[in-house]
């Protein structure tokens, strides 16, 4: 094995061949006086456009937010036991993208604690999600966390209706008992709160949070709300966080500051083409995977460039990873994977580039999701490109409003004539020559493959155990098979994190969109068109917006038993498989 090279503790390199270029971009970082800079609010590290400027000094709120936060650790305490002591057992966060990811790290590594409530996130318009979390607990019992930090998000605004109204039927007291809000000062989300007569409005201020984009609000009220309801300690989740900031910024050394040079490593493998930063977590770790996703893919794919995290991938043969990768493994240090361990040992000892990253216990994902924020600006100025802005997430917004004004018109989405059908499954795209067959347009997907290419799954599945078993099934075979990257995503939330990266990072991509018929679909109050319709129209809009991009991309219809017809599509793909 290459020897790794020194580096922080908890943090240790093994770059090969790239050490070099990595330990030049750290130096160029501190001859332009990068992190003085950016603790000064310089934009132009990112961009000269003057507008694009003016944005970016209205995000960078997460330099300083941990101090601001250990002043409102008695507020948020008190809470959680005015909720406690109110006599609810579960509470339920209604969010999507920056606003429910880090919560879901929360509840998934710490748990609810013995003083806490049992926090669920719902950050789906998928009925039988919703209807799966709503089930969770009887609704006298049920506090909604509504989070969204413009207050406008159309999936959270939907959830929100869905559950006031039942709360109100539920006639347990008044409904806004039952609501607190998440939000910026000044959105229609906290003037919806103080009308409906929510029991607490968290409003981030100028002090608070408000200058601070949604993927970087770990350490704000978005994160530390749900956190107190969990009953965490939120003072060493805040302090991990500082410890992390005085480690990372200006006045550390700069070859010794471990967000420089992960970094520096991000943006400059990267532009070798070793653009596929694969993340190895154990168990206990494994949904700090989804948070990573949306900073790095919807912070650094634009313009052409970017990286592309690669999260929950099951493990191959260290032969048959393609060289595209750089591979970084998280580990407790108390609870050591030694399988994991000796898997790293084995890729760096084919060369691949390797991070390790060792936490102490849990409570340092507080400091790693700091580290991990400075670490991701950095990659994007060495990229050329602005971290703080999703300019291609609108596209399949845009085109989503359109498709449900045409669905409250004509009470139905648009049909499409498919490339080819079998049975229930039903293939919708462009590829050229013209398909015959199902498994003829996978094949005709699969010889539009080029070096460095990824294939990524979208799904907007209903989310059931069967179906999850079967879309990893799917995606270990194209690994194995491709021997390329592969990526599974869950819709609509992808739409807030990856989706950026898709329509707007470098065209490396190979798609497969997943959709269904809807078999029980909800209502949204006041709205004429339902969750089903709702998440059709999502699928479709990003499926449109991604063609229209010029990707690479076949939508693939599962009809109304997805359970049974996934197994029909892996016969498919794996014909296709062997043919390519």
């Amino acid at each position: 094995m290459p020897p790794a090279e020194a580096a922080p503790a908890g943090q240790t390199e093994s770059l090969g061949p790239h050490a070099a270029h990595v330990r030049a971009a750290v130096d160029r970082l501190t001859t332009e006086r990068f992190l003085e800079r950016c603790w000064r609010k310089d934009a132009s590290l990112w961009t000269q456009d003057p507008a694009e400027q003016h944005d970016i000094r209205q995000r960078l709120g997460w330099l300083t937010i941990a101090d601001a936060m250990r002043g409102r650790v008695e507020e948020l305490r008190c809470f959680a036991e005015e909720i406690k002591e109110a006599r609810f057992t579960h509470a339920l966060l209604l969010g999507m993208g920056g606003s429910s990811l880090f919560p879901e790290v929360c509840r998934l590594t710490f748990g609810a604690t013995p003083s806490g409530v049992d926090v669920g996130v719902l950050d789906s318009t998928d009925p039988a999600a919703i209807r799966a979390l709503a089930r969770r607990a009887p609704l006298e019992r049920t506090l909604a966390v509504i989070s969204s930090k413009s207050g406008t998000t159309a999936e959270v605004s939907a959830l929100t209706k869905y559950f006031y109204e039942r709360f109100e039927a539920a006639a347990a007291g008044h409904p806004g008992d039952h609501c607190v809000a998440v939000t910026d000062a000044g959105t229609p989300l906290e003037a919806l709160a103080r009308e409906l007569r929510f029991r607490r409005v968290f409003i981030l201020g100028p002090d608070s949070g408000q200058d601070i984009g949604g993927r970087f609000s770990a350490l704000s009220y978005f994160g530390l709300v749900p956190a107190a309801l969990l009953g965490l300690t939120l003072e060493t989740l805040i302090e991990r966080g500082r410890e992390m900031l005085d480690r990372c910024g200006p006045g550390s050394p700069a070859h010794d500051n471990p967000a420089l040079r992960l970094g520096a490593a991000l943006g400059t493998l990267a532009e070798a083409g070793r653009d596929k930063v694969t993340f190895l977590f154990p168990a206990a770790l494994s949904s700090f995977g989804a948070w990573l996703e949306q900073l790095i893919a919807e912070s650094t794919g634009k313009q052409g460039k970017g990286v592309a995290p690669v999260v929950g991938e099951p493990l191959l043969e260290p032969a048959r990873y393609s060289p595209d990768r750089l591979f970084i493994e998280l580990q407790l240090s108390g609870e050591p994977d030694s399988g994991l361990d000796r898997h790293v040992g084995a890729l760096a000892g084919l060369g691949h580039p390797v991070i390790r990253i060792r936490l102490q216990d849990r409570y340092d994902l507080g400091g790693e999701a700091v580290k991990w924020s400075l670490a991701t600006t950095v990659a994007g100025g060495l990229l050329g490109v602005n971290p703080f802005s999703e300019p291609n997430v609108w596209e399949s917004k845009h085109l989503t409003k359109a498709l449900l004004e045409q669905y409250a018109r004509d009470r139905r989405l648009p049909e499409r004539t498919p490339l080819a059908s079998d049975g229930p499954l039903a293939v919708y795209g462009a590829v050229s020559p013209s398909p015959r067959t199902v498994a003829g347009a996978f094949s005709a997907l699969f010889r539009l493959r080029r070096s460095g290419d990824y294939l990524a799954f979208l799904s907007f599945l209903p989310r059931t155990a069967a179906v999850d078993a079967a879309l990893n099934a799917l995606r270990s075979a194209a690994a194995r098979r491709l021997g390329i990257a592969t990526l599974l995503e869950i819709g609509p939330r992808y739409l807030h994190s990856t989706g950026q990266l898709y329509k707007g990072g470098r065209d490396c991509g190979l798609f497969l969109l997943l959709t269904a018929d809807e078999r029980e679909d909800l209502p949204i109050p006041g709205e004429p068109f339902t969750f089903g319709a709702l998440k059709q129209a999502q699928a479709l809009g990003d499926f449109e917006a991604m063609q229209q991009k010029g990707r690479r991309i076949l939508r693939v219809h599962l009809g109304d038993g997805p359970e049974r017809t996934l197994l029909q599509l892996q016969r498919l793909l794996e014909t296709a498989l062997g043919q390519s």
